[in-house]
Parts: structure tokens; C-alpha cells; sequence
């Protein structure tokens, strides 16, 4: 059997593990991501991550064919190279992962491939998690930020520029407060991650009248949960804004089925009912029973996703972690699992 190391690198851990030829995670390893050290630190301190795996790897007898990283950033899955990349981590824009890996490694650089984080998380869902079994699958995150992928027979839609998938920043009716627009992260106004992200939610229960020293958006969930009016408006708002942006992908997008992924969709029916409301309200008559579901891999889905990447280019023609089986329409029944 074939095996490849994935790698989950963020802003502020990287993980790695050792995934065998069918999606298993055989054992995993995690370091703190040098994010104020340059990209030249992280490469070093990522690859003797890797180096680590593969002794251990080595000590049972397993041979390791190939290294997939999900990076943060927006990453050129053609070169392995990060074209830009947000404060989280500085110095990371202008990385080139693959080639800076592949040399401290010495492992073949056609067979160490990168792509963005939210795209592996997305691929590892499509592969072993949520949407195993389907042709199609759109996933969106919300946590810190708001991410997605759209995955299409096992490949994500990266975009010419590679950055496709940036669902939180196109325009929300709902990021708007007494007329104006909400600034977002990225430097424009209005998006979706400006009222539907976690952060989000804890600025629109400030805005709204809550207490400014609230310390973080647990807190606001705590508080709604003692029916405080303002945290379960803050909330609503949130999922609100969160359900009609995927209901509008839906509707572009056509996928098999929805999974929904990050600290906001473990917050429980509180943000994820008001959330599949506003998604419901927005689709078209034929995509209407699209099944909504929860990601399943939790934080090996990266992991996951981006060893699959090596995988597919081992052996493309051969290769069965896509391989579709046929199932009865489960739309209705899975629709409804909250």
C-alpha cells in the first residue's frame, strides 16, 4: 500500500500525518506554526516535521511515496507557491512550499504538491468525511474566517488566480449597521465575513448593545443560551447572514450535497437552525431537498485532503479514493441531520 504524509499548516499550528492509500490516519504529530519568523523558518521547522513521520514511519516498515501540505494563504497549486498571505503569518507570501520541502527532504518535487487549506479540508471531506460518495460537493467554513471549496469528481475549483473559494468576501445584505456597510478583514466593506465569521458575531453583539467586555463569541453563545435578547440577535444574524450565502452558491453552484464546517457549525441548533432557515429560503425549486450536513473528519480532513492530492498524482488513472458507489436518494433523510 501506498503512503503519503499531509500536512495542515495554519497560522498558528501545523499538523502532520502519515494516511495510507485508503484514508486512514495511521498517527499524526503537531508543532507550533513560526508565524513571526518567515517563511524560510516555517519550511525549516515544517520539514523536520515531516522527517520526524517518516522514521516513524520507516520504523514499521511503511514507505512514504509523497508529502500533500493545505496551506493558509491563497497558494498557486501549479508551482506549490504562496502568492499572498495575511498577517497571520508573516513573511509566508512569496514561500515556495513544495520546492523549499521537496529539497530539505529529498523527496521527488513532483510528488510534493500543496494547495489551500479550506481546498484540502474540503478534499479530505469529499474523499473519507461527509460528502464520501458524491460527484459534487460544496464546503464552507466558518470559524475565524468564512472559506470554502467546491469539489468537482474529486478536484477543487481553484480559479485562474487560485482564489477560488473565498466565499466570505463577496456582498451580504445582511453586513450592514444603521445604513453603512461593515468593514471586513480583507480591506473592503459589506462581505459576508464582516457579520457571519466567529469574531463577527461577538463585534455585531457589541454593536447591537452588549456588554463591550465580553471576552470572546463563547461568551456570546453562553448568553444566549440564557435567552440574553442581544447575544441570540447577534447570533441570528450571523447564521442568517452565513445560510443565504450558501443558499445563493447553491443555486450558482448546483452541487450533490452541502457540508458545513468550523467552530460555528459545532455551536449546535442555536446557529445552525436559524442558518439552514436562511439557506432553505434562498433555493431554487430543483436544488431544494439538497442535503445540508455537518463536516465529519474534523481536523484530520486536511490532513486528509491534502495527501489525496499526492494519491491522484501517483496513480490518476487508478486511483479509487473518488470512485463514486452507487446509493439510494438519501436527499430528504439528510437533509434534516442536524
Amino acid at each position: 500500500m501506498t503512503y503519503v504524509i499531509g500536512v495542515d499548516l495554519g497560522g498558528t499550528k501545523t499538523a502532520a500525518g502519515l494516511i495510507s492509500g485508503a484514508g486512514e490516519v495511521l498517527f499524526t504529530d503537531v508543532i507550533p506554526t513560526l508565524n513571526r519568523s518567515g517563511g524560510e523558518a516555517i519550511l525549516n521547522a515544517t520539514a523536520a516535521l515531516i522527517s520526524s513521520l517518516r522514521v516513524k514511519a520507516a520504523g514499521q516498515g511503511l514507505e512514504v511515496s509523497g508529502v500533500g501540505i493545505g496551506s493558509a494563504g491563497v497558494i498557486d497549486a501549479e508551482n506549490g507557491s504562496v502568492l499572498s498571505a495575511t498577517d497571520a503569518i508573516l513573511g509566508w507570501a512569496g514561500t515556495e512550499i513544495t520546492a523549499g520541502l521537496a529539497g530539505r527532504l529529498a523527496i521527488d518535487p513532483a510528488n510534493v504538491l500543496a494547495v489551500n487549506d479550506v481546498h484540502a479540508h474540503a478534499l479530505g471531506e469529499a474523499w473519507r468525511g461527509a460528502a464520501a460518495n458524491t460527484r459534487s460537493s460544496l464546503m464552507v467554513a466558518f470559524g475565524t474566517g468564512v472559506g470554502g471549496s467546491f469539489v468537482l469528481n474529486g478536484q477543487p475549483l481553484l480559479g485562474h488566480h487560485f482564489v477560488g473559494g473565498h466565499v466570505g468576501h463577496f456582498a451580504s445584505p445582511y453586513a450592514f449597521h444603521n445604513g453603512a456597510p461593515i468593514p471586513c478583514v480583507c480591506g473592503h466593506s459589506g462581505h459576508v465575513e464582516a457579520v457571519a465569521s466567529g469574531p463577527a458575531i461577538l463585534e455585531s453583539y457589541r454593536r447591537l448593545g452588549g456588554h463591550s467586555d465580553l471576552p470572546d463569541t463563547k461568551a456570546v453563545f453562553e448568553l444566549a443560551a440564557s435567552e440574553d435578547p442581544v447575544a441570540n440577535m447577534a447570533i441570528g444574524v450571523g447564521a442568517g447572514a452565513a445560510g443565504q450565502a450558501i443558499g445563493g452558491l447553491v443555486n450558482v453552484l448546483d452541487p450533490e450535497v452541502v457540508v458545513i464546517s468550523g467552530g460555528l457549525a459545532d455551536a449546535g441548533d442555536r446557529w445552525w437552525l436559524p442558518m439552514e432557515r436562511a439557506l432553505r429560503a434562498e433555493l431554487l425549486a430543483p436544488v431544494a431537498q439538497i442535503p445540508v450536513v455537518r463536516a465529519s473528519l474534523g481536523n484530520a480532513a486536511a490532513l486528509v485532503g491534502a495527501a489525496s492530492l499526492v494519491f491522484t498524482r501517483l496513480a490518476p488513472q487508478t486511483t479509487s479514493q473518488f470512485t463514486i458507489t452507487e446509493k439510494k436518494n438519501e436527499g430528504p433523510d439528510r437533509a434534516t441531520d442536524l
